[in-house]
């Protein structure tokens, strides 16, 4: 198993991660704040924060998935072995395109409903007492907040797609002062990288609870001022609360309560996205169990099964009539759009303190 570098293990937090902070190449991700055995970290302004005196143990260094993050490690330990110059979306057992049979959850879902429909199943078979996720905000209409789901019901309501920053670990560390026992976490790539950390350290209070990651596909996420509240609200003039759902298909579509779709450019929103994402090489969460995305399909989901772990929930899942699939090569274009994606990811600035 790979060990955490000196660096990491010697250095304070103002030493190793003030440096991400302060070059805004931090994503937010909340993932020190979680670990940090002495509490001196808070999350505030969406970064990590220094409250009280640390004591250099150098936990947030080795969990940060933006200090010391080494590709080939990460590839060995979850793999076994690194991805070959060919692997275009990273290293994978099977691909499928999948919908949820729930009608239920078809109607509440972003696109084919399979995240959705996997977490039903895990819950409802007791492979799992709690889902990280994220949710909505009371005050906010579509802010994204991270959200420990215990029942089915409470991941239906946080089914569909915010496309802000939600600090999911935050929800992970809710679950395990609820001495929860096994896990699944929805997260974006970055995410999932922190997680692999966490399990290569290992922090065994927060690994030995991790059942299930799941992935989500990800080229950047967006300010929520500038996406929602700027462009959105005053510049297409939307009131937030007639906001009923938002997608990307080529251009990023509004749909409201009554019916109405207004649409912003991919070229427009790009000017709202978050800093922390530019660094970002991972599009398609090469490190989970199972990554998900909507890939331009319409009422279905890209799936990408990665593990043999994730291998078995999902053939669980759809042997129960849970999710049903079709091949890959029914939707060419999306595959293509993957492999696109995926590469264009790859050319970004990485960055690893």
């Amino acid at each position: 198993m790979p060990k955490p570098t000196e660096k990491a293990v010697k250095l304070s937090f103002e030493e190793s991660l003030e440096k991400v902070v302060s070059t805004e190449n931090c994503m937010g991700c909340a993932a020190c704040v979680t670990m940090c055995p002495l509490g001196c970290l808070d999350y505030l302004e969406e970064k990590p924060k220094l409250v009280s005196k640390c004591t250099a143990c150098g936990i947030c260094a080795k969990v940060c998935p933006r200090y010391d993050f080494l590709w080939p490690a990460i590839e060995k330990f979850v793999f076994g072995r690194e991805r070959k110059p060919e692997e275009d979306f990273g290293i994978y057992r099977r691909i499928v395109i999948a919908q949820a049979c729930d009608k239920n959850i078809l109607q509440a879902c972003q696109d084919g409903g399979a995240v959705t429909a996997l977490l039903t199943f895990a819950l409802e078979n007791e492979l799992v007492d709690g889902a990280i996720v994220s949710g909505v905000g009371e005050d906010r209409p579509f802010y994204p907040v991270p959200k420990l789901a215990a029942t089915p019901q409470m991941v239906l309501e946080c089914a569909g797609t915010r496309y802000s920053y939600s600090p999911n670990f935050l929800a992970f560390r809710e679950g395990i002062n609820q001495k929860k026992k096994s896990l699944a976490f929805v997260g974006t790539p970055c995410q999932i990288h922190s997680l692999r950390k966490i399990e290569m350290v290992p922090l065994k209070k927060y690994a030995n609870s991790l059942q299930l990651t799941i992935g989500l596909m990800c080229t950047e996420s967006f300010t929520y001022e500038g996406l929602m509240e700027k462009h959105i609200q005053k510049e297409l003039g939307i009131n937030l609360h007639d906001v009923s759902k938002i997608n990307i298909k080529g251009k990023i579509l509004v749909t409201t309560k009554s019916g109405e779709i207004k649409t912003i450019s991919l070229a427009d929103a790009k000017k709202y996205t978050r800093k922390g994402c530019l660094p970002c090489t991972d599009f398609s969460a090469e490190f989970a169990d199972i990554s998900a995305g909507g890939l331009g399909l319409n009422g279905w989901t890209f799936i990408i099964i990665r593990t043999e772990k994730g291998e078995e929930f999902f053939e669980s899942a759809e042997r129960n009539g849970l999710v049903k699939t079709k091949s890959v090569d029914e939707e060419k274009r999306a595959f293509n759009l993957l492999i696109k994606l995926s590469k264009r990811k790859r050319r970004a600035p990485s960055v690893s303190t």
